[in-house]
This record gives structure tokens, C-alpha cells and sequence, in this order.
């Protein structure tokens, strides 16, 4: 016996959804238990140098198994076409439409829901493992900088390199609005999302300033050539300012990310940094003189 092991994660034009990637590893943990030798299927486009459908002759095989997700459409059709001569089964599935052939071609269904069976959903088996939650606030172009502005350049290797660590990604928005869900409606809102962060990555002035304010280390990279607000405002309040040109460095992005994650860096966050004291008290002043 071999099997093949697929979802929609193995599909070219599928969908590789957190939930169905765990229903294959549930399943593929659950063959190795058993001693059942298996190959698992990924989509070229998700997991490129991984085995996929084009590469797994049909004749290696004895069975074929589908995990996780609905059955339905003309990739499925497809896959019992490929592999008409293994056994079919699918497991872990919902069963919308019983006489659609993507259903009908299995020789056994093991279903999550169909229209008299209920089960509980295979990614609550599966082993996961944590990994750090980076709450990212990006800048949007500041006009105010002219050509010294470098937001597209520093943007780019900066979510080049995000994309390659193993983390949860956060994207977040400073900006305010009462009528948008995405957004934080309050700056109390948006400040507890940010303690909620195991790092914040940055190119706003605030996602430095509320970030720290929240007790969390910030990867700060100022995306103003030669330096602009965040820069300053790192060197007042004591901490490290990535430069536009060291963007594209991610031996020090590594550096800066470990040193935020260690508890040297937490330990530095949760301190503290100078208040504006002084500024409010000169404001006070001010207006006070002027009576």
C-alpha cells in the first residue's frame, strides 16, 4: 500500500487554507501512526520544490486521499480522472451536492458534513507549533520629504524579508475610522492591539512611538533617505533606527528581530522611554505668558 496524499493545497489553482494545511497534516500524521507509507501532494505555487500532482505518476500509487475541505468542481473531477485506478477516499470533507462528480468518483467518503453526518473538523488534531505574532504599520508615501521619500524601495525588502520568517503578520493601520471594521476606531483600541504584538515592524513615526508605548519591542526602519522623523524620534527616545539604505539588509533585520524577541529587548521595552514632559510644560507656559 502507498497513498497519495491531497487537498486543495495540492491543486495548481487551488486554495491553501491554514485550516485545510492542518487536515493534511492531521491525516499524514495519522497514516505515519499507522505505518502507512505516504506521499503528500503540494501546489507548485505554494510549496515550489515539494512533490506535486504532475510529478506523482499514478502508477505509484495504490490510493489516493483527499483531506479536508468541499467536494466539489472540475479540479477534483480532474484528480479521479489522473488516479482512476487507485482507490479514492475522501476524509475530513463537506459534501454540498451528493451527485456532483467530484463526490459520486470516490470509492468511500469520510465526511467533516454531509446532509446526515457531523464531525468534528480534522485541524483540531493536528500538532501545531507558536511562532511570534509581528504587528507590521506601514507609512504611506509623505510628500513632505520630496525625493529623499524611499517608501516604495524600503517597503518592498521589507515585506520581502517578512514574508520569508516564520511568524504570524499583523498588518495594522494607524489610521482611524468609526465606519471601517479593519480599522481601530479609537487610538486606546489601537494601542491595545499593539500590546496584544510580540514585535512591532515599522516605518511610522507611531508604530515606533505607540509601539514602545505599549511595552513592545519595535523593529524600527526610517524609510526617509538620510533620515527623517523616525530617526529623530528613535535617537530621543533611545532606540535603534533601521536606515533606508539598510532595508535590504537582512543579516541586520535578523539581528535587530532576535534582539527584540530576546528578553533583553522585551526587558528594554517594558522600562519605559522619556516622556514629552518638558514640550507639554513649554506649551503651558506658552499659553499661560501670553495672558
Amino acid at each position: 500500500m502507498r497513498v497519495l496524499l491531497t487537498g486543495w493545497a495540492s491543486f495548481l489553482h487551488g486554495e491553501a487554507t491554514a485550516g485545510d494545511v492542518l487536515g493534511l497534516r492531521a491525516a499524514g500524521a495519522a497514516l505515519a501512526a499507522a505505518g502507512i507509507d505516504h506521499d503528500v501532494a503540494w501546489s507548485p505555487a505554494f510549496r515550489p520544490g515539494t512533490l506535486h500532482l504532475g510529478a506523482a505518476p499514478p502508477g505509484d500509487y495504490t490510493h489516493v486521499v483527499f483531506a479536508c475541505g468541499p467536494v466539489h468542481g472540475p479540479q477534483l473531477r480532474e484528480l479521479h480522472e489522473r488516479y482512476s485506478a487507485c482507490r479514492r477516499i475522501a476524509v475530513g470533507v463537506s459534501v454540498p451536492d451528493p451527485d456532483d462528480a467530484a463526490v459520486t468518483g470516490f470509492h468511500r467518503i469520510l465526511p467533516r458534513d454531509d446532509a446526515t453526518t457531523s464531525a468534528p473538523d480534522l485541524s483540531l488534531s493536528a500538532a501545531t507549533s507558536p511562532a511570534p505574532v509581528l504587528g507590521v504599520v506601514l507609512a504611506p508615501r509623505q510628500p513632505e520629504y520630496g525625493t529623499a521619500g524611499r517608501h516604495d524601495e524600503v517597503h518592498d525588502a521589507l515585506t520581502g524579508w517578512l514574508a520569508g520568517l516564520d511568524c504570524a503578520r499583523v498588518s495594522l493601520d494607524s489610521r482611524l475610522a468609526h465606519e471601517d471594521w479593519q480599522r481601530c476606531a479609537t487610538p486606546d483600541q489601537f494601542v491595545t492591539t499593539l500590546s496584544r504584538m510580540d514585535v512591532v515592524v515599522t516605518t511610522r513615526l507611531h508604530g515606533l512611538v505607540l509601539g514602545l508605548k505599549a511595552g513592545v519591542p519595535v523593529v524600527a526602519v526610517d524609510p526617509i533617505s538620510g533620515g527623517g522623523k523616525v530617526t529623530v524620534q528613535g535617537h530621543v527616545l533611545g532606540w535603534p533606527v533601521v536606515s533606508a539604505s539598510g532595508a535590504g539588509d537582512r543579516a541586520l533585520l535578523d539581528d535587530r528581530l532576535a534582539w527584540c524577541l530576546s528578553p533583553r529587548g522585551r526587558a528594554r521595552a517594558v522600562t519605559g522611554v522619556p516622556g514629552p514632559e518638558s514640550t507639554l510644560a513649554g506649551l503651558v507656559g506658552e499659553l499661560v505668558g501670553s495672558r
